[in-house]
C-alpha cells in the first residue's frame, strides 16, 4: 500500500503508474494545515475517476478538528477504505464505523462497503488497548502500526538503532500489533521505512515481515514498491514445497504427522503450506497468469 500526498496533482498523477496492490491517499501528516481543504477536493476528484484497484484515504485523527470534514468529503467519492490514525483504542474504529454506515446511506453507497485499516500503535494509550479490535466488526480490513508518532508521545530522541533497526518499545508495539490483528483474525502491515536511501534497512524490514507474519508493508515511496512485492511474493522453490506437502498428506490420509524432505511435519505445516499456495494463486490469478 502506497501513501500519496493528497495536495499533490504531479504524485496523484504519477501514482497510477506504480505497481502497488493499493494506494492510501493522505489528508494527515503529508498535507500542510493551510492545503487540507484543497486536498480533499483533490483527493476526492481522484476516487471518482475509478483506478482498476483499491484506494483508501488516511483521514484525520478522530480528535483533529479536520477528521469530519475528512470523512464528509471523502466518504461520498466512495474509496475503497478509510485509514485511520492515533487511534486510542478499539472504540475509535467502532465511532468511524457508525459515523459510515451513516454517510453511506447519505452518498447512495452500498452498505458497509467502506472499510478500516486502523493505525493502532501511534499513541501509547492504543498500544496498552491491543487486545481488543476482534470487536470492531466487519469493516475491519486489516491492523498496522507506527513508529513516528509514538516516538513523540514518548519523547524519544529516535526510533531505530545506527543500523536501522527498531529500537525495543517500536520493536514491542510491532511485535503486538502482530498479535493483536491475528487474535482479531485479520491481516497485519507493517509500517512504513522512511530512509529512502537505506536500501539495505529497507530489505531487512520486507524479510523480517514476511518472516514473522505480516501480510504486506506500506510504502511511502514508488521506488520501494517493487521489492516489496518482489520479497512478499512467494519464489517458486517455496511453492514447490508447499506443494510437496500438501501432496504427502493428501497421500496419508487422515495422518497427523507425515515425512517431507527429512523433516517430520504436522497440521500447522500443512495450513502453512495451504496458505502459501493460495498467496501464489491469488496473485496468479491477479497478473493473469
Amino acid at each position: 500500500m502506497l501513501f500519496v500526498p493528497g495536495d499533490s496533482d504531479k504524485k496523484l498523477a504519477k501514482s497510477a503508474e506504480v505497481p502497488a496492490d493499493a494506494l492510501i491517499l493522505d489528508l494527515e501528516d503529508s498535507v500542510d494545515p493551510s492545503a487540507k481543504a484543497q486536498a480533499r477536493e483533490r483527493v476526492a476528484a481522484f476516487l471518482k475517476r475509478r483506478h482498476g484497484r483499491a484506494v483508501w484515504v488516511r483521514v484525520n485523527a478522530v480528535d483533529d478538528p479536520e477528521h469530519e470534514a475528512d470523512l464528509a468529503s471523502v466518504v461520498a467519492a466512495r474509496p475503497d477504505g478509510i485509514v485511520l490514525p492515533k487511534v486510542r483504542s478499539p472504540d475509535d474504529v467502532v465511532a468511524l464505523a457508525d459515523r459510515l454506515g451513516s454517510l453511506e446511506r447519505r452518498g447512495g453507497a452500498e452498505p458497509g462497503a467502506t472499510k478500516i485499516l486502523p493505525i493502532v500503535t501511534e499513541t501509547a494509550a492504543g498500544v496498552f488497548a491491543l487486545g481488543g479490535y476482534g470487536r470492531c466488526g466487519p469493516r475491519l480490513a486489516a491492523l498496522t502500526w507506527g513508529a513516528e508518532d509514538l516516538a513523540v508521545a514518548l519523547g524519544a530522541a529516535a526510533n531505530v538503532d545506527e543500523r536501522g533497526e527498531w529500537l525495543p518499545p517500536y520493536q514491542l508495539a510491532r511485535s503486538l500489533c502482530l498479535l493483536a490483528a491475528a487474535a482479531a483474525g485479520v491481516p497485519a502491515l507493517d509500517t512504513v521505512c522512511l530512509d529512502l536511501h537505506a536500501e539495505e534497512a529497507l530489505a531487512r524490514q520486507i524479510a523480517a515481515a514476511r518472516r514473522d507474519g505480516f501480510a504486506g508493508k506500506l510504502a511511502i515511496h514508488p521506488a520501494q514498491v517493487d521489492v516489496i512485492n518482489r520479497t512478499f511474493r512467494p519464489h517458486a522453490d517455496e511453492i514447490a514445497a508447499a506443494r510437496r506437502v500438501v501432496a504427502a498428506f493428501e497421500v496419508a490420509r487422515g495422518a497427523g504427522v507425515v515425512a517431507v524432505d527429512g523433516r517430520m511435519l504436522d497440521r500447522p505445516h500443512l495450513l502453512r503450506a495451504r496458505r502459501t499456495l493460495d498467496v501464489a494463486a491469488a496473485l496468479a490469478a491477479r497478473d493473469g497468469a
